[in-house]
């Protein structure tokens, strides 16, 4: 649902969820996937299914795998591993609108109704949010640890059933902020009376057509990542004025190897996600023509989000050891 095939036609002013590179905002100049020059469209028509097919298969065998783990593993119930299993939650719901995806892309039209079509976008706006949010409550649980663990004192409040309380909370925050999506959410008929999927907005299109873009940005981006930016200058401020030698080693090896697997995690997110709402800005500001490479290079976009989702599980194994050695067990366990 995230790509260009959601054209903005005319009739209805219904517009594409992802804001891709091209998009000028005008319903004259929206992709159509007909209409478009055959040669790149025929090799996307090719290579886009077989993209999404493989994150599918890997994000999905990644995800289920975490959540298997810490559900089963008595070592890995931890206040981390509560919000790296939502996290893992959020990603596999993610990663199973693409069959939809594909099956649209292939026929050329949208052919499961309006029900799922709001279902479908719903859940994309939910990767879009949960993502970062989820992140953003691990970076806050990381710098409460640090701070502790150098003051040589304990957080009260960082317990599972607190850690549950957070996660619900962001996805209760999460769904409100996906519904507006979800009410806008519709099945329409393009110019060439072919049935999409996409958001279709009362008049003025293009000011509500700006403001989703505008919304989308600011609450699935530059709010959270300042708020975690902020985090973890203060953190660093914090320790330089300390001037903890003493510190650094009061921070124990375990809780180190937490505290880069989280900011690798985030790192990863924001490579991920950074071009997807950098296009956001570009489709706002600038009229660019809908050329092949344009296209491609929105599909790209749309890609490297999905990716997101799908490169998780492998963070958790190559940095978690204690990831590693429960997976081995129950693995091993169950051949047995």
């Amino acid at each position: 649902m995230q790509a260009s095939m959601h054209p903005e036609p005319p009739e209805n002013g219904s517009a594409s969820f992802l804001p891709t590179m091209g998009a000028n905002l005008s319903q004259e100049n929206s992709i159509q996937p007909n209409t478009t020059s055959t040669e790149p469209l025929s090799v996307l028509y090719v290579l886009l299914p077989a993209v999404y097919s493989v994150i599918c298969a890997v994000g999905l065998t990644g995800n289920m795998a975490v959540i298997y783990v810490i559900l089963r593993a008595p070592k890995m119930k931890t206040v981390t591993n509560v919000f790296v299993l939502n996290l893992a939650v959020a990603d596999g719901l993610c990663i199973l609108v693409l069959p939809t995806n594909i099956a649209e892309h292939l026929l050329q039209h949208w052919p499961f109704g309006e029900p799922l079509c709001k279902l479908v976008l719903a859940i994309d706006h939910y990767n879009i949010f949960s993502s970062i949010y989820f992140l953003a409550v691990m970076s806050i649980d990381r710098y409460l640890v640090v701070l502790a663990t150098v003051q040589s004192r304990r957080v009260p409040q960082r317990t599972q059933r607190g850690a549950k309380v957070a996660s619900l909370c962001v996805w209760l925050c999460v769904t409100i902020m996906v519904l507006p999506f979800f009410s806008f959410a519709h099945v329409y008929s393009n110019e060439l009376q072919v049935p999409s999927c996409g958001l279709s907005f009362p008049r003025p299109e293009r000011a509500w057509f700006q403001a989703s873009r505008i919304y989308t940005l600011m609450l699935g981006f530059v709010l959270p990542v300042c708020a975690i930016c902020v985090l973890y200058v203060d953190l660093l401020r914090r320790l330089r004025a300390m001037q903890l030698h003493s510190g650094a080693k009061a921070l124990g090896k375990a809780k180190r190897k937490v505290t880069i697997l989280v900011l690798t995690v985030l790192a990863v997110c924001l490579l991920c996600w950074t071009p997807f709402h950098l296009s956001s800005v570009v489709a706002l500001t600038t009229d660019m023509p809908q050329t092949s490479f344009v296209i491609g290079i929105s599909y790209t976009i749309t890609s490297l989000t999905y990716v997101n989702s799908c490169l998780n599980p492998f963070l958790y194994a190559f940095l978690d050891d204690s990831f590693r050695k429960n997976f081995r067990t129950l693995f091993l366990c169950r051949r047995a």
